[in-house]
């Protein structure tokens, strides 16, 4: 029961973080305001008690990794394949460097002992594209940069945890075991990528076969697919969690999976345009949602740390240099890796070693320390340091950034002009409606939903069209086949002057085209489908 408490809880501050954003802060990125409202649940003692203990186990396995796989399913495997070097050189040289660098250096510079100096520096090498995001808003990050950033965060999870293992395991047995480590990172590693290409393969095989299926799936635009739907869902929890059964990595497992679907979405949208339509709507739903739940639970969680009198260094301030020396730490190992061995220049290869911000990832390894053997004074260092890098890493590029990259261009000739388009193509359907020769309930209903497509109807008038719509007796199949043919030619008449404004006139260029078209053809879809159902 507490932790359907604490979903509702999330999902509705992650619903008031996204209207806050969009209302009133739309110069601030998503993530930081739900930071800020993470922060103020944990401030409030209500909510705060609402929200259960934090789990990492949960926390990776039903929030991150299915955030995984839609960041891998959005890239291409043809681009993988073409940057496979690149992704090692940065997910295991580079992660290795930063990990070795900054173990060694916490310990010189602060006496702390090397395995735990290196647990420290281990959950400090994944790095979260998410994040990354936020810290770039409405700024122009470098092509080449930008895909490397998006490639090593979606690989560089499963060095750390290994990293991080292997550092555990010197903690408490007091020496490090490299053949074994070396093993346990190639069959993790390795083994993810086999368990998430076997059974993705399978998944899609499954998939393609329901959808092909005459008996329960035929193919055509209104068969909604549920069980598809469900079965698409469930993909990342099936392969996250079998691949941990088995040992494996199951971040990687999730990271390739999303990969080899994406070229199944591809080639399987007009299979079914129904479904491909309804799986991107649920995507988009539940990236928003859970990404937005991922920051407020670290809002949370920061100020659950910093309100935690049990939670210090025997009353030292120590995690201040420690969350700073990882933070410096990774920043220069990275800035110098990519400048001596990509052969970038310094201002791109400061910007890559900027981008790599910390986030869920490094939270949830961070908790995951509690379950072993560590101290738990140590823990606790542990814990401090990491949220100070989490911090650090989002703040240090959010000041500079902005003067390192060129802001985006917001053309706002090209919105008023959108604007003025979209308003001369409604009237275009709306004269065409009238000259019609129908009744004026259906043109007065019509002229309604036609305003509607530039939001320019009012509360009253919808109770007033509400108020309508209830009184009225059912329509009549033959109404209905009325109704329809009258949008499809009122849409018709709409497209036809797109048509005619971009092909004859040349007065839009084709993004607007593009981008006013789909209204469009998404109104007539949302439109018959009632003729449809009826």
């Amino acid at each position: 029961m507490g932790l359907l408490v604490s979903t509702v809880v999330l999902i509705v501050g992650a619903m008031f973080s996204i209207v806050a954003n969009r209302r009133w802060l739309p110069r601030l990125s998503i993530n930081y305001v739900s930071m800020l409202i993470g922060a103020g649940i944990a401030i409030i003692p209500f909510l705060n008690g609402l929200i259960e203990r934090f789990d990492s186990e949960i926390f990776i396995g039903l929030i991150v990794a299915p955030l995984l796989y839609f960041e891998g399913q959005n890239t291409r495997l043809n681009l993988v394949g073409k940057h496979v070097g690149e992704i090692i050189s940065l997910t295991v040289g580079m992660v290795t460097l930063c990990a070795v660098f900054a173990g060694v250096g916490g310990h010189l510079l602060t006496g702390v002992g090397l395995p735990l100096a290196f647990i420290l520096a281990a959950i400090s090498t994944p790095t979260d594209a998410t994040a990354t995001e936020s810290v770039t808003m409405g700024l122009i990050l470098p092509h080449r940069e930008k895909i490397s950033l998006k490639l090593e965060s979606l690989f560089n999870d499963a060095s750390g945890i290994i990293l991080l293992n292997m550092a555990i395991l010197w903690y408490v047995n007091g020496y490090i075991n490299y053949p074994q480590t070396l093993w346990n990172f190639v069959y993790s590693a390795g083994g993810g990528i086999v368990f998430g290409g076997v059974v993705s393969v399978l998944i899609v095989y499954i998939r393609q076969l329901m959808l092909r299926s005459k008996l329960n799936f035929i193919n055509n635009t209104y068969n909604n697919g549920t069980p598809l739907k469900v079965v698409y869902l469930m993909t990342p929890f099936i392969l996250y969690f079998g691949a941990e059964k088995v040992g494996v990595s199951g971040i990687i497992a999730v990271v390739f999976a999303g990969l080899v679907h994406n070229a199944e979405g591809d080639r399987s949208t007009l299979a079914n345009p129904q479904l491909a339509s309804d799986i991107g709507q649920l995507v988009g739903l539940l990236s928003d949602i859970l990404n937005s739940i991922v920051f407020i639970i670290l809002g949370i969680m920061l100020v659950r740390i910093t309100m935690d009198r049990s939670v210090n260094y025997n009353g030292s301030l120590l995690w201040i240099t420690m969350g700073v020396i990882l933070y410096l730490a990774n920043l220069l190992i990275r800035y110098v890796y990519v400048r001596l061995f990509h052969k970038v220049s310094n201002r791109e290869s400061w910007i890559f070693a900027l981008g790599g911000i910390h986030g869920a990832v490094t939270f949830a390894l961070a908790f995951t320390v509690a379950e072993t053997q560590v101290k738990t004074a140590d823990f606790n260092l542990v814990l401090m340091s990491e949220s100070l890098l989490i911090i650090l890493s989002l703040l240090v590029p959010t000041i500079l950034f902005r003067f390192l990259l060129p802001r985006v261009k917001v053309d706002a000739d090209a919105n008023a002009k959108m604007a003025i388009i979209r308003q001369k193509m409604i009237d275009t359907g709306i004269e065409e409606l009238w000259s019609m020769p129908i009744s004026q309930e259906f043109k007065e209903a019509i002229t309604f939903d036609l305003r509607s497509q530039n939001g320019h109807t009012t509360v009253r008038q919808f109770f007033m069209e509400w108020k309508r719509i209830v009184k009225h007796d059912e329509y009549t199949p033959e109404q209905v086949h009325e109704l329809m043919s009258i949008y499809r030619q009122v849409f018709q008449t709409e497209r036809d002057y797109l048509l005619k404004r971009y092909e004859v006139h040349h007065e839009i260029n084709e993004d607007l085209f593009n981008v006013l078209y789909r209204e469009i053809t998404m109104a007539e879809i949302v439109v018959l489908r009632y003729g449809v159902d009826r």
